[in-house]
């Protein structure tokens, strides 16, 4: 367990400056803490790829606990419009990290016997676009006003441009789209810190 802790604190340490970093607006559509979400999957893939799959999980459930301490802060913070956190948004946030992560974990294993670069891209684009869906449906979406009644998410259905330029869609489309983006941005620019990180931890970084 001992060789686990680092990825252990990071994929922590993730979680919380995330979750605290969400609270702060980037721009029209996104948060800070789209910046630094993507990087739990690079933590992921490391530990996945130097101690194996069931290392990985361990690391993505130590997140997921994290992430559930930090949803049950945000319940009891009240600011200018009620919780920080609502029923939604905890549900949202963790069943996509859980789902998404596990996903990565998945998908990185099947394809880790191929080129160095395949396994981390494919894994993390795949499952930070199931992440992204899961959670801004979950939480944003009108259809589902049933899971918490008494939460008013009428603002986010709100019809707009996508992204200010495009077709008319629900804003929490345009915000999730906009976090896909940079999702997908990141997962790139990880594969030098991923193979720099595997290449430190382990004799064989293939």
């Amino acid at each position: 367990m001992t060789r686990l802790l680092p990825g252990v604190i990071a994929m922590a340490a993730i979680v919380v400056a995330s979750n605290i970093l969400v609270q702060f607006l980037f721009g029209q559509w996104l948060t800070w803490g789209a910046f630094t979400y993507p990087l739990a999957f690079l933590v992921t893939d490391v530990m996945n790829r130097v101690y194996g799959v069931k290392a990985a999980r361990k690391v993505v459930f130590a997140g997921f606990v994290t992430g559930v301490i930090c949803s049950f802060i945000g319940t009891q913070i009240m600011g200018e419009f009620g919780p920080l956190v609502t029923l939604r948004i905890a549900m949202g946030s963790g069943l996509a990290f859980l789902t998404a992560q596990l996903l990565d974990v998945a998908i990185f294993d099947r394809l880790r016997d191929g080129r160095w670069w395949r396994a981390p891209v494919v894994s993390t684009l795949i499952g930070s676009s199931v992440d992204t869906a899961i959670f801004f449906t979950i939480a944003f979406s009108g259809a589902l006003t049933a899971l918490e009644p008494a939460n008013d998410v009428s603002w986010a259905g709100e019809m707009l441009p996508l992204l200010g330029t495009g077709p008319v869609a629900p804003l929490w489309v345009s915000l999730a789209m906009a976090d896909w983006m940079v999702k997908l941005a990141l997962a790139l620019l990880a594969l030098v810190p991923f193979r720099l990180l595997v290449t430190k931890l382990s004799p064989n970084p293939a």
